[in-house]
This record gives structure tokens, C-alpha cells and sequence, in this order.
């Protein structure tokens, strides 16, 4: 086994040697960066993707090697820190709090191959990785590894992605090649940015500084060591169970609810002809923030409460049982649409003013939870296949 470690980048105002970043550093650094964030936030929606100065900030709070191995030098950081630094961003910007989210899997994906595959794929520990999982392209089989062709939807941070990966269904003389229950076998990819060819598709309603373009690979050579399942990781560990990836999304939703009731408590310290003492004593004002915080509350309990007994389960290697993977898919899909139904009273609670672009920011939070709620973690169709999984049916595909 390969001998050779990680770069570890040091941050520009951490003296000394390369510093190793505990998961409380890496928050420090990131509620020191949150005015970078917003600082940058209209430009990434004005151009549809994450300003490279911006990404370059995130990258030296260390924020993207979360999930990297302890025996690394990375954090290792649990998925309730991850949620909850997925959440601190998306207090300043749900666009960034994506990305980052996204581009924090690195240290997953780097748990999934073998040892020596995965220090030549992740030399650095804040390598960011952006790709889907959806199982849409091809890997035909060949000596050494697969050709790999397909096209692939909401690529977030792929406009500043270190390494790109997607999901495929392996092939052998031209048809899917099935496993022992008659299942098309799947496996994801890892290749350099420069074997993919981004599409600039991402006009969209909500999250538009995610850059979440298609991109293409066509009959590009992956060797075997570069690919691997989800589900049949090298590692050992919570951070390697299929949903791993899933878990902190809920981070995102959360903190866009959290900045908009804090926008509006600002509202209420405003001495105008609409707003200020008058407004913020009006029974309506009060009832509708206390009501948005008693849900967000409840929203937020449930995500971390939920993750946290699936953690410990996982980490005493206890077998799961129904409930405890199901509760925090429940507790995800919950998190986001609370949200939305948030943002949703707030904007109307605050009026006219908040059809406003740029005037005031419930505009672009109500866009960005609207669009958040179309991710497939969110769908409702979620909640049948859960609602099947507590009445006993199989649980292998409810989590993606």
C-alpha cells in the first residue's frame, strides 16, 4: 500500500506547518467567512455558478475535506457537524450552502476505493467532487476498467470541481449486465473535469449560483481501481452507509429558514412608516413568527435526533432496524418542506416589498426553497416508499 499522504493546504493566516482541522476549526473559519459568502452571493446568481474567488474561501475553511479520514489528517467530521456546517452556510446562501454540501463528498467517495486509488485520486484533502448518482450513463466493460458514456442532469459545482462522477450501468457486448436478483448492475465513476463537457442548462427558478449544469462523458477509458458501488466501501464506518450522501442536505433547508425569520426580526428594529414598533406589536407579526419558529424548531429536532441514533447504531455496528432508517429520510423530507411553507408565511406575512429583487432577501429564499423541494430527496414519493419500509417492505432503494 501507498505510503504517500494527502496534501494538507494550509490556511493563509495559520503559521507553522501544514495545520490539521478539527471539525470545530473548520466551523470557526466558515463564521469567519459568512460576510465573504453574502458578499458573493448575488454575484453567483447572476452568473449561474460559484464565484472561483468565493470557492477558493470555502476551500480554506477547509469546508470540503469534511468527510476525509482521520488517518488522513482530515476531520472525519460525523453527518450532524456536517448538517449543521451545511446549515451555517446556507444561513448566508443557499446556492453556496449547496455546493458546499455537494462538494464535501469527497472524503466519502475517497472511503469507497481502495487505498491506493484513492491518495492518486484525492492528493490534497480539500479536492472538491461534484457529479450525479443517478445511474443514467453506461460503463461498457473492457480490459482494464470500462468506457464510460452518458449524459447526466444537475452536476451542482461542477463549474469547480476537482473531480466529476456520475452513475452508470455497467454493460458487457452491448447489453446491462444483472447481478444475482436479476438487478442491472450499477457503479459511479471518478475523472478529471477536462473528460467532461459541461452544458450551461442551469436557468432555473431557486439555487441558481449552483452551476448545476448537465455534463457529458463519451467513450472515456475508466480503469477498474477509478469506479466503485456505493454501499461496497474500503472503509469501515457511519460515513460509508449508502445514505451518507443524503444526510446533511438537510442542512440546506434549515438554514434558509433561519435567515428568513432573522430577516424578519430585523424588520421589527426598523424605525419606517412600515415597519418598526407598531409592526412588530401587531398580534399578527407575532403569532405568525412564533408559529415559523416553533416549526423550524421541531423540523431541526427531528434531523438531528434522527441522524444522531442512526449514528450510533452505526457506529456500534448494530443492525438498523426499519424505523431508525426511515425516520431520518422522514426527518429530511419534512426539513425541506417545512421550510418552503416558512419562507412561504414570512413573504406573505412582509408584503408587497417582497416581490422586490435585490430589496429584500425573502425573495430569492422563497425561489431557492421551492427549488430545494424538487430534489428527489423531497418528492413525496419519498414518503411512500418509507411509509412501505415501516409496514415491511425491503429497504434497498427507499434511501436515494
Amino acid at each position: 500500500m501507498s505510503t504517500e499522504t494527502p496534501t494538507v493546504h494550509r490556511p493563509a493566516d495559520e503559521p507553522g506547518p501544514a495545520a490539521v482541522l478539527t471539525g470545530s476549526d473548520i466551523m470557526a473559519r466558515v463564521r469567519g467567512a459568512l460576510a465573504h459568502v453574502e458578499q458573493f452571493a448575488q454575484q453567483a446568481e447572476e452568473q449561474r455558478h460559484l464565484p472561483r474567488d468565493l470557492v477558493e474561501v470555502l476551500r480554506t475553511c477547509g469546508v470540503f475535506r469534511a468527510a476525509m479520514p482521520a488517518d488522513w489528517g482530515g476531520p472525519e467530521m460525523t453527518s450532524m457537524e456536517q448538517v449543521a456546517l451545511v446549515e451555517e452556510v446556507s444561513v448566508a446562501d443557499a446556492s453556496t450552502g449547496w455546493c458546499v454540501m455537494i462538494g464535501m463528498d469527497s472524503g466519502i467517495y475517497a472511503g469507497h476505493l481502495g487505498p491506493d486509488a484513492a491518495r492518486r485520486m484525492y492528493p490534497e484533502l480539500d479536492m472538491i467532487t461534484a457529479g450525479q448518482v443517478a445511474t443514467v450513463g453506461r460503463a461498457h466493460e473492457t480490459d482494464g476498467g470500462f468506457r464510460i458514456e452518458g449524459r447526466w442532469a444537475f452536476g451542482s459545482g461542477c463549474t469547480h470541481a476537482d473531480r466529476i462522477t456520475g452513475g452508470c450501468v455497467v454493460h458487457r457486448d452491448g447489453r446491462p449486465v444483472l447481478d444475482e436478483r436479476e438487478r442491472p448492475q450499477v457503479l459511479m465513476f471518478l475523472a478529471e473535469p477536462a473528460d467532461v463537457i459541461l452544458d450551461d442548462t442551469w436557468h432555473t427558478t431557486g439555487l441558481a449560483g449552483t452551476g448545476s449544469r448537465h455534463y457529458t462523458v463519451e467513450n472515456l477509458f475508466v480503469p477498474y481501481e477509478h469506479t466503485f458501488r456505493l454501499g461496497a466501501p474500503h472503509r469501515r464506518g457511519p460515513l460509508y452507509h449508502p445514505d451518507a450522501l443524503l444526510r446533511k442536505m438537510s442542512g440546506i433547508p434549515l438554514g434558509i429558514a433561519r435567515s428568513s425569520l432573522d430577516y424578519v426580526y430585523a424588520l421589527g428594529q426598523e424605525q419606517t412608516p412600515r415597519r418598526g414598533a407598531s409592526w412588530r406589536q401587531s398580534s399578527r407579526v407575532r403569532s405568525t413568527v412564533a408559529e415559523c419558529e416553533m416549526l423550524l424548531a421541531a423540523a431541526r429536532a427531528g434531523v438531528y435526533a434522527s441522524l444522531e441514533r442512526q449514528w450510533l447504531q452505526l457506529a456500534a455496528e448494530v443492525p438498523l432496524t426499519a424505523r431508525d432508517q426511515a425516520l431520518p429520510v422522514l426527518a429530511r423530507y419534512h426539513a425541506f418542506h417545512t421550510a418552503r411553507q416558512i419562507v412561504q408565511t414570512l413573504y406573505d406575512l412582509v408584503g408587497g416589498e417582497a416581490v422586490y429583487r435585490g430589496r429584500t432577501p425573502l425573495e430569492r429564499r422563497l425561489r431557492d426553497a421551492i427549488t430545494a423541494c424538487q430534489h428527489i430527496a423531497a418528492q413525496h414519493r419519498v414518503v411512500e416508499k418509507v411509509g412501505g419500509i415501516l409496514f415491511g417492505d425491503p429497504v434497498a432503494d427507499v434511501l436515494v
